[in-house]
Protein backbone atom coordinates (compact mmCIF):
# COMPACT_ATOMS: atom_id res chain seq x y z
CA UNK A 1 0.00 0.00 0.00
CA UNK A 2 1.42 3.38 -1.14
CA UNK A 3 1.57 5.50 2.09
CA UNK A 4 3.01 8.59 1.49
CA UNK A 5 -0.63 10.45 1.57
CA UNK A 6 -0.34 9.94 5.14
CA UNK A 7 2.60 12.43 5.07
CA UNK A 8 1.34 15.29 2.89
CA UNK A 9 0.87 17.76 5.93
CA UNK A 10 2.97 16.35 8.26
CA UNK A 11 6.22 17.76 9.75
CA UNK A 12 9.12 15.33 9.23
CA UNK A 13 11.27 15.02 11.74
CA UNK A 14 15.03 14.33 9.56
CA UNK A 15 16.33 12.15 12.61
CA UNK A 16 13.36 9.71 12.17
CA UNK A 17 12.90 6.87 9.32
CA UNK A 18 9.03 7.28 7.57
CA UNK A 19 7.60 3.86 6.11
CA UNK A 20 6.37 4.77 2.41
CA UNK A 21 5.17 1.42 1.39
CA UNK A 22 4.18 -2.22 2.85
CA UNK A 23 2.44 -5.04 1.02
CA UNK A 24 3.03 -8.56 2.24
CA UNK A 25 6.72 -8.24 3.60
CA UNK A 26 7.74 -5.62 1.15
CA UNK A 27 8.56 -2.18 2.75
CA UNK A 28 10.05 0.96 1.42
CA UNK A 29 11.56 3.51 4.08
CA UNK A 30 12.89 7.09 3.70
CA UNK A 31 15.79 6.90 6.25
CA UNK A 32 15.96 11.11 6.05
CA UNK A 33 18.68 13.38 6.64
CA UNK A 34 18.51 15.59 9.21
CA UNK A 35 20.06 18.69 7.36
CA UNK A 36 18.86 22.40 6.86
CA UNK A 37 19.97 23.45 3.26
CA UNK A 38 18.96 23.13 -0.41
CA UNK A 39 21.27 20.05 -1.16
CA UNK A 40 19.53 17.99 1.34
CA UNK A 41 19.66 14.21 0.30
CA UNK A 42 17.18 11.80 0.46
CA UNK A 43 18.21 7.98 1.14
CA UNK A 44 16.12 5.12 1.11
CA UNK A 45 15.51 1.40 2.01
CA UNK A 46 14.14 -1.27 0.44
CA UNK A 47 12.74 -4.49 2.40
CA UNK A 48 12.09 -7.74 1.16
CA UNK A 49 11.05 -10.16 3.67
CA UNK A 50 14.54 -10.84 5.34
CA UNK A 51 16.50 -8.99 2.40
CA UNK A 52 17.55 -5.54 2.95
CA UNK A 53 18.87 -2.86 0.07
CA UNK A 54 19.89 0.79 0.59
CA UNK A 55 18.89 3.36 -2.37
CA UNK A 56 21.92 6.21 -2.83
CA UNK A 57 23.90 5.95 0.60
CA UNK A 58 24.75 9.48 0.76
CA UNK A 59 27.47 11.13 2.14
CA UNK A 60 29.98 9.78 4.65
CA UNK A 61 29.07 13.16 6.74
CA UNK A 62 25.90 11.52 7.57
CA UNK A 63 26.61 7.96 7.27
CA UNK A 64 25.84 7.14 11.54
CA UNK A 65 22.74 9.51 10.94
CA UNK A 66 21.67 6.66 8.11
CA UNK A 67 23.00 3.84 10.12
CA UNK A 68 21.42 4.51 13.46
CA UNK A 69 17.68 4.71 11.80
CA UNK A 70 18.33 1.33 10.17
CA UNK A 71 19.11 0.08 13.05
CA UNK A 72 16.07 1.32 14.71
CA UNK A 73 14.42 -1.06 11.63
CA UNK A 74 16.47 -4.36 11.36
CA UNK A 75 20.00 -5.95 12.42
CA UNK A 76 22.73 -4.09 9.95
CA UNK A 77 23.98 -7.66 8.94
CA UNK A 78 20.60 -8.12 6.48
CA UNK A 79 21.75 -5.33 4.34
CA UNK A 80 22.70 -7.34 1.11
CA UNK A 81 23.43 -4.48 -0.85
CA UNK A 82 23.50 -0.88 -2.04
CA UNK A 83 22.26 0.81 -5.02
CA UNK A 84 24.09 3.81 -6.41
CA UNK A 85 22.57 5.54 -8.89
CA UNK A 86 25.70 7.51 -10.15
CA UNK A 87 29.13 8.27 -8.21
CA UNK A 88 28.83 11.53 -7.11
CA UNK A 89 30.05 11.90 -2.82
CA UNK A 90 26.25 13.08 -2.03
CA UNK A 91 25.27 9.94 -3.14
CA UNK A 92 28.12 7.14 -2.99
CA UNK A 93 30.64 8.62 -0.67
CA UNK A 94 29.42 6.48 2.51
CA UNK A 95 29.94 3.30 0.72
CA UNK A 96 33.17 2.40 2.15
CA UNK A 97 31.74 3.02 5.61
CA UNK A 98 29.33 0.23 4.79
CA UNK A 99 31.34 -1.92 3.31
CA UNK A 100 33.33 -1.78 6.62
CA UNK A 101 30.91 -2.69 8.55
CA UNK A 102 29.82 -6.06 5.83
CA UNK A 103 32.70 -6.44 2.80
CA UNK A 104 30.27 -8.77 1.32
CA UNK A 105 27.89 -5.95 0.70
CA UNK A 106 26.57 -5.72 -3.00
CA UNK A 107 27.53 -2.47 -4.80
CA UNK A 108 24.62 -2.37 -7.69
CA UNK A 109 25.33 0.15 -9.99
CA UNK A 110 26.31 0.86 -13.76
CA UNK A 111 30.06 0.33 -15.21
CA UNK A 112 30.30 3.66 -15.87
CA UNK A 113 30.17 4.73 -12.45
CA UNK A 114 31.87 1.53 -10.85
CA UNK A 115 35.19 2.94 -12.53
CA UNK A 116 35.00 6.15 -10.18
CA UNK A 117 33.71 4.32 -7.10
CA UNK A 118 37.50 2.75 -5.77
CA UNK A 119 38.59 6.55 -5.51
CA UNK A 120 36.58 6.85 -2.41
CA UNK A 121 38.93 4.52 -0.84
CA UNK A 122 37.88 1.01 -1.58
CA UNK A 123 38.24 -1.41 -4.93
CA UNK A 124 37.59 -5.12 -3.78
CA UNK A 125 33.75 -5.14 -3.53
CA UNK A 126 31.22 -7.57 -5.26
CA UNK A 127 29.71 -5.58 -7.79
CA UNK A 128 26.58 -6.13 -9.28
CA UNK A 129 26.64 -4.67 -13.15
CA UNK A 130 23.13 -3.73 -13.83
CA UNK A 131 24.55 -3.07 -17.55
CA UNK A 132 24.24 -6.98 -17.84
CA UNK A 133 21.22 -7.59 -15.64
CA UNK A 134 18.84 -4.85 -15.91
CA UNK A 135 17.03 -6.67 -12.86
CA UNK A 136 17.87 -7.71 -9.62
CA UNK A 137 15.94 -10.36 -8.18
CA UNK A 138 15.15 -11.04 -4.24
CA UNK A 139 14.81 -14.52 -2.81
CA UNK A 140 10.90 -13.88 -2.93
CA UNK A 141 10.86 -13.32 -6.36
CA UNK A 142 10.03 -9.57 -6.56
CA UNK A 143 12.24 -7.69 -9.03
CA UNK A 144 13.67 -4.34 -9.02
CA UNK A 145 14.11 -3.23 -12.68
CA UNK A 146 17.03 -0.52 -13.59
CA UNK A 147 16.61 1.61 -16.28
CA UNK A 148 19.22 3.33 -17.80
CA UNK A 149 19.20 7.17 -18.26
CA UNK A 150 22.67 8.36 -19.68
CA UNK A 151 23.61 12.25 -19.49
CA UNK A 152 20.91 12.62 -16.59
CA UNK A 153 23.13 13.89 -15.85
CA UNK A 154 26.17 11.52 -15.59
CA UNK A 155 27.09 9.01 -18.16
CA UNK A 156 26.10 5.90 -16.60
CA UNK A 157 22.75 7.14 -14.44
CA UNK A 158 20.35 5.06 -14.37
CA UNK A 159 17.16 5.03 -12.10
CA UNK A 160 15.25 1.89 -10.04
CA UNK A 161 11.38 0.85 -10.53
CA UNK A 162 10.31 -1.25 -7.99
CA UNK A 163 7.69 -3.19 -9.25
CA UNK A 164 6.43 -4.28 -6.34
CA UNK A 165 5.66 -0.51 -5.09
CA UNK A 166 5.56 0.65 -8.58
CA UNK A 167 7.72 3.52 -6.92
CA UNK A 168 10.78 4.60 -9.31
CA UNK A 169 13.96 5.96 -7.22
CA UNK A 170 15.18 8.37 -9.52
CA UNK A 171 18.11 9.86 -8.67
CA UNK A 172 18.96 13.29 -9.78
CA UNK A 173 16.05 13.30 -12.12
CA UNK A 174 13.44 15.19 -10.77
CA UNK A 175 15.89 16.04 -7.93
CA UNK A 176 14.36 19.94 -6.55
CA UNK A 177 16.40 22.21 -4.38
CA UNK A 178 14.30 23.74 -1.73
CA UNK A 179 15.07 25.24 1.79
CA UNK A 180 11.57 25.72 2.76
CA UNK A 181 11.11 21.46 2.19
CA UNK A 182 8.22 19.02 2.58
CA UNK A 183 8.62 15.19 1.80
CA UNK A 184 5.80 15.05 -0.37
CA UNK A 185 5.27 17.66 -3.35
CA UNK A 186 1.55 19.55 -2.46
CA UNK A 187 1.89 22.38 -5.18
CA UNK A 188 3.91 21.13 -8.87
CA UNK A 189 3.49 24.62 -10.33
CA UNK A 190 5.56 25.86 -7.46
CA UNK A 191 7.64 22.76 -7.34
CA UNK A 192 8.57 22.98 -11.04
CA UNK A 193 10.95 26.07 -10.48
CA UNK A 194 12.60 24.26 -7.15
CA UNK A 195 13.18 21.56 -10.07
CA UNK A 196 15.04 24.20 -12.55
CA UNK A 197 17.10 25.48 -9.68
CA UNK A 198 18.77 21.73 -10.52
CA UNK A 199 18.00 20.31 -14.14
CA UNK A 200 18.50 23.89 -15.79
CA UNK A 201 22.01 23.68 -14.64
CA UNK A 202 22.83 19.88 -14.48
CA UNK A 203 21.20 17.76 -16.96
CA UNK A 204 22.82 17.50 -20.66
CA UNK A 205 19.84 18.12 -22.85
CA UNK A 206 16.61 17.87 -23.80
CA UNK A 207 17.26 15.25 -25.87
CA UNK A 208 18.13 13.52 -23.17
CA UNK A 209 15.99 14.47 -20.62
CA UNK A 210 13.09 12.96 -23.74
CA UNK A 211 14.95 9.95 -24.49
CA UNK A 212 14.80 8.68 -20.81
CA UNK A 213 11.22 9.52 -20.65
CA UNK A 214 10.75 7.67 -24.15
CA UNK A 215 12.00 4.90 -22.00
CA UNK A 216 9.64 5.14 -19.32
CA UNK A 217 6.67 6.50 -20.33
CA UNK A 218 4.52 2.71 -20.71
CA UNK A 219 6.05 2.17 -17.57
CA UNK A 220 3.47 1.89 -14.44
CA UNK A 221 4.94 4.58 -11.79
CA UNK A 222 2.88 4.97 -8.68
CA UNK A 223 5.50 7.53 -7.22
CA UNK A 224 8.78 9.21 -8.29
CA UNK A 225 11.23 9.17 -5.79
CA UNK A 226 14.14 11.64 -6.04
CA UNK A 227 17.65 11.95 -4.19
CA UNK A 228 16.96 15.73 -3.64
CA UNK A 229 13.81 17.46 -2.41
CA UNK A 230 10.51 15.93 -2.29
CA UNK A 231 8.31 13.31 -3.35
CA UNK A 232 6.14 13.11 -5.99
CA UNK A 233 3.11 11.10 -5.00
CA UNK A 234 1.03 9.51 -8.06
CA UNK A 235 -0.72 12.61 -8.69
CA UNK A 236 1.91 14.66 -9.96
CA UNK A 237 3.46 11.58 -11.92
CA UNK A 238 2.03 12.88 -15.45
CA UNK A 239 3.50 16.38 -14.43
CA UNK A 240 6.53 15.27 -13.81
CA UNK A 241 6.93 13.63 -17.32
CA UNK A 242 5.55 15.97 -18.64
CA UNK A 243 8.42 18.76 -17.21
CA UNK A 244 10.75 16.64 -17.82
CA UNK A 245 10.14 15.79 -21.26
CA UNK A 246 9.55 19.68 -22.27
CA UNK A 247 12.96 20.63 -20.04
CA UNK A 248 15.24 23.09 -21.92
CA UNK A 249 18.41 22.41 -19.78
CA UNK A 250 22.56 22.38 -20.04
CA UNK A 251 23.71 22.21 -23.82
CA UNK A 252 20.00 23.76 -24.98
CA UNK A 253 20.89 26.49 -22.69
CA UNK A 254 24.87 27.35 -22.82
CA UNK A 255 24.80 26.92 -26.49
CA UNK A 256 21.11 28.44 -27.46
CA UNK A 257 22.64 30.97 -29.64
CA UNK A 258 23.79 28.43 -32.18
CA UNK A 259 20.29 27.14 -32.55
CA UNK A 260 19.71 30.99 -34.36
Amino acid sequence: MNLLSKYEDVEIDGDKSILLFEENNHKIYWLGIAANDAFRCNVYLIQDDDEYIIVDSGGTEFFHQIKNNIEKITDLSKVTAIILCHQDPDVASSMIDWLKINPKLKIITSARTNVLLPHYGISNYDFYDIGENLEYKFKSGRILKFIEAPFLHSPGAFTTLDLTADFLFSGDIWAALDIDWKLIVDDFDSHEAMMDLFHIDYMASNIAARGFVRNIKDKKIDAILPQHGSIINTNFVKNALDYLENLECGTDVVYSDLSN
